[in-house]
C-alpha cells in the first residue's frame, strides 16, 4: 500500500491532469458505475444508456434524501458537477454546492454547467473543498449526499463529523459508492483490481463506514446493497469498449465473489 501522499497525488493525476471523465468508461462525465435497474439495452448498449446509468445513480442518491422545497443540498466529491447540475434542475432545492477536493475540477464544474449556473441564478454554486473540511457554515444544509467518492476519503472520521456539522438538526445524509463487504479483504481486492493496487480506491470495509457515522452522532444509519444493480451493468458497458480485456472486467467477478458490494447508505442528523 502506498503512503497517503503517494495516493493523493495518484488521484490528482487522475482526476486532475488526465481527466478521468474523458475515458470511454465514464461517457457523459458523470463519473460513476451506474446503476442500471431501469436501463433497457435489450437493442445493444449505448452511450446514452451509460448516460442514463449514470444520472439513474444521482436521482437514487437524491431520491434517498428526502429534499423538500427550499432545502439547501451539498455534493461532496461532485467532480465535473453534472450530478449537482442535475439534482438541482430536478429537485426543488433553495441552493446546491458541489464541492471538491482539486481546483481544476471545480473550474471544469463551473464551465461545464455554465448555462445551468446562469439559468438558475443563486441556486448552483461550486466551490473547493476537501470532504474533511467543508467551506460551509455548521447547520447550514439540510441535505448532504455523495457519488462514488468516499472509497478516496482518507480521513473517513473527519469526513462523517464534517457532514453532521454542516447538517441542519433533523438533516439527511445519503452516500453512494462502492465498498470492501467486510474489514480484511484489501489484499484480496488488490490482488484483482489496479486501483486498490495502487491505493486509488480505499478497500474500507461497509460496516466501518457506517460505525464511523454513528460515532459521529449520527442516527438511524441504514445501508442498502444495490451491486446486482451496478457492476453486471457496469460490466456489459466494459465488453463494448477498449477495457473489455483489461483488469476493469474483474469488478464484476470481486462483486459475484463477495469482496466489494455497492451500497447506498443513509443516515439522520439527530438534534
Amino acid at each position: 500500500m502506498t503512503d497517503v501522499q503517494e495516493r493523493l497525488e495518484l488521484r490528482d493525476r487522475m482526476y486532475g491532469e488526465n481527466d478521468l471523465s474523458k475515458l470511454e468508461l465514464f461517457a457523459g462525465g458523470y463519473l460513476n458505475f451506474g446503476y442500471w435497474r431501469d436501463i433497457d439495452a435489450r437493442g445493444g448498449l449505448t452511450v446514452e444508456h451509460r448516460v442514463a446509468s449514470q444520472e439513474a445513480m444521482y436521482r437514487l442518491a437524491a431520491d434517498a434524501l428526502g429534499i423538500r422545497d427550499g432545502d439547501r443540498v451539498l455534493d461532496v466529491g461532485c467532480g465535473r458537477g453534472k450530478g449537482t447540475a442535475l439534482v438541482a434542475e430536478e429537485y426543488p432545492v433553495r441552493e446546491i454546492y458541489g464541492t471538491d477536493l482539486l481546483e481544476v475540477q471545480v473550474d471544469r464544474a463551473k464551465n461545464a454547467n455554465a448555462a445551468a449556473i446562469a439559468a438558475m441564478p443563486g441556486r448552483l454554486h461550486y466551490v473547493a473543498g476537501a470532504a474533511s473540511r467543508l467551506p460551509l457554515p455548521e447547520r447550514s444544509m439540510h441535505r448532504v449526499f455523495s457519488v462514488e467518492a468516499a472509497q478516496h476519503f482518507e480521513d473517513i472520521p473527519g469526513f462523517a463529523a464534517e457532514a453532521h456539522r454542516v447538517l441542519a438538526p433533523s438533516g439527511v445524509l445519503a452516500v453512494a459508492t462502492f465498498f470492501a463487504t467486510a474489514a480484511g479483504r484489501g489484499p484480496a481486492l488488490a490482488e484483482r483490481l489496479d486501483t486498490f493496487a495502487s491505493g486509488v480506491d480505499l478497500a474500507t470495509g461497509v460496516e466501518e463506514f457506517r460505525g464511523t457515522l454513528a460515532a459521529a452522532g449520527f442516527a438511524g444509519v441504514t445501508s442498502e446493497s444495490i451491486g446486482e444493480h451496478v457492476f453486471p451493468g457496469l460490466d456489459r458497458w466494459l465488453a463494448r469498449t477498449a477495457y473489455a480485456s483489461t483488469w476493469a472486467r474483474e469488478w464484476l467477478g470481486c462483486y459475484r465473489d463477495g469482496l466489494v458490494d455497492y451500497y447506498l447508505i443513509t443516515a439522520t442528523r439527530a438534534g
